[in-house]
């Protein structure tokens, strides 16, 4: 199956808050004057994004902190819609990007596993057909079937990485997977990720390890306050990444 992104003339605003603490008095006040004491201003996490990635790419995208790096990953897997412009998708989606959010923590590990590969789009019976190698990839055999507000942070972020990465899709989208979590694990993780990314038809990649971006992609997106301000080989976009940074 062919994979393909495009996006074209993309706006995403968000609402940004200024509600102060109030008392008892002044929220009386303000209801009986009809004052809107919810306070905010809107501000552009992407503004005019035009970008096309094609079959075989394997994409970083890189900026400073706030520069709308993960916002973008969360438009393309469709957790976020644009407030004008459209994205097109073509081809099943991987998003590793808060892993184990969908986790219910009263639930055991394996009804997560359930749960959290429903909400991924996995069938039943494709899930009955894994469980076994989810359980022991993710060496949780001996707590499988406890609630996973017991796991350890190694724990719970083992089962939710093995959960996301049983599927291999055609678009493979990556946010920091490797920023923390189980020493011993991460090696075993490392190795399925090789293996994903090599499989994958796009793989689109956000880290904060320029070395890891370098050694894996072949294009280098670079965004600062929500635009594109650079769109190029990896050596190039890096270099006017630092030079606009100081590193």
């Amino acid at each position: 199956m062919s994979a393909s992104i495009e996006l074209k003339n993309v706006n995403l605003k968000f609402k940004l808050y200024s509600t102060k603490q109030m008392s008892l008095k002044e929220f009386l006040i303000n209801k009986l004057n009809k004052k809107n004491y919810n306070k905010y201003k809107e501000f552009y996490a992407l503004r005019d994004i035009n970008l096309l990635f094609n079959e075989g790419e394997r994409i970083g995208i890189i900026g400073n902190n706030g520069a709308g790096k993960s916002t973008l990953l969360k438009l393309i897997s469709q957790i976020y819609y644009p407030e004008s412009g459209f994205v097109k998708v073509e081809g099943s989606i991987a998003p590793l990007i808060e892993l184990g959010a969908g986790f219910n923590q009263e639930l055991t590990g394996r009804e997560n596993i359930y749960l959290n590969g429903a909400i991924l789009g996995y069938s039943e019976k494709q899930l009955k057909d894994m469980e076994e190698e989810i359980i022991d990839f993710s060496d949780l055999n001996e707590f499988i079937d406890t609630p996973v507000k017991y796991y350890s942070t190694g724990m719970y972020g083992r089962l939710a990485f093995t959960v996301a990465t049983q599927i291999r899709p055609n678009i493979l989208i990556v946010d920091e997977i490797f920023a923390g979590g189980d020493i011993n694990f991460i090696d075993k993780a490392r190795k399925r990720m090789d293996d994903i990314i090599t499989e994958s038809n796009i793989v689109i990649m956000v880290s904060h390890s320029l070395d890891l971006i370098t050694k894996i992609c072949d294009r280098v997106v670079v965004l600062e306050k929500g635009s594109v301000i650079y769109d190029g080989l990896p050596s190039e976009a890096i270099e006017f990444y630092k030079s606009r940074t100081n590193i």
